[in-house]
């Protein structure tokens, strides 16, 4: 009977306890370092989405003399392929545009501001790794 059981092939149940209590500390490890790398992915998401946005913005005023009216516009004449998706919110129609201020005192009396988007922020109510709200960005 003792050399049947040595010539056995196989694992032991305590060999198999081991090995699932390695693989369950590692998944423990692994899976919280994950999800914050997606976060950190997301942010590095939004900083180039409001980077680009904000950079077509620009270029669109310097173009035009004004800024635009909506963001669409923007892709319309081509400052833009697309408008972005914001990656927290998951759409691309709940960025938050910002008008421009209009400019007060004598000298700039005569100047008008015209258009409705001088600046855009997510539409997130999330707060980020670094804890400032993603709209604040």
């Amino acid at each position: 009977m003792l050399k049947y059981l040595r010539n056995r092939k196989g694992f032991t149940l305590i060999e198999l306890m081991i090995v699932v209590t390695i693989i369950g500390i590692l998944a423990a490890i692994a899976v919280p370092n994950y999800r914050w790398g997606l976060i950190r992915a997301r942010e590095a998401v939004l900083q180039e989405n409001l980077y680009t946005m904000r950079s077509a913005i620009d270029q669109y005023y310097a173009d035009q003399g004004k800024y635009p009216d909506t963001l669409d516009e923007m892709a319309e004449k081509r400052y833009l392929k697309s408008i972005p998706y914001d990656p927290f919110t998951g759409k691309n129609d709940t960025w938050v545009t910002v008008k421009p201020i209009e400019p007060t005192g004598e000298i700039h009396a005569a100047e008008e501001i015209k258009g409705n988007v001088a600046d855009v922020h997510s539409g997130s109510d999330l707060v980020s790794s670094k804890g400032t709200p993603y709209k604040d960005w």
